[in-house]
């Protein structure tokens, strides 16, 4: 028969033997392209002409996901004590209200943001949308001389470079705009 032993007991000995507990760190990189230097360079070089010639040059990224409703929220806000805000007790989706999915576009030259928020699904036509709106409220106004448009994005999701919606919708951008 062999001995019971408990959790407490197993963690002073091997708390004797020098371990410790420790949370995973991110340290190992992946393998790196052959080009990846070469490839972050000509993308730098393309935004740094196109900003010096008054070109407008913008990164356009999916955020994180939302859900919609009264859910707990990370961090703290004042409120009269002992009334805190009430929330779910469980974080499923609504299906009504579904999630929110937040688009940035960030004006490299002009160093500000511009979010939309769709309900739906992150879709090319949601990023392409984005874009539009950005042009539309801010692009156009800022850049009025502007021939180009230069978008870096990430390649993941609704505007990866295999995604053939995300290419047509970005054609009739340019179609509609002249850029």
């Amino acid at each position: 028969m062999g001995h019971q032993v408990s959790d407490h007991t197993v963690g002073k000995l091997l708390r004797g033997l020098g371990y410790r507990l420790q949370a995973n760190r991110k340290t190992r990189e992946g393998s790196d392209h052959p080009d990846r230097d070469r490839q972050f360079e000509h993308i730098d070089q393309t935004a740094r002409t196109a900003i010096a010639a008054g070109q407008p040059v913008i990164s356009v990224d999916t955020k994180k996901k939302e859900l919609v409703g009264t859910y707990k929220a990370i961090g703290r806000e004042y409120e009269p004590g002992g009334r805190p805000v009430e929330v779910n007790t469980h974080d499923f989706p609504d299906k009504k209200l579904g999630k929110a999915v937040p688009y940035g576009i960030y004006d490299l030259a002009g160093n500000e943001a511009f979010v939309s928020v769709g309900i739906s699904a992150d879709t090319a036509q949601f990023s392409v949308a984005s874009i539009r709106a950005w042009w539309q409220h801010l692009g156009r106004e800022r850049y009025p001389d502007a021939t180009q448009l230069t978008i870096t994005a990430d390649c993941g999701g609704s505007n990866g470079n295999r995604t053939r919606l995300f290419k047509v919708e970005l054609q009739q951008l340019a179609d509609d705009t002249g850029l």
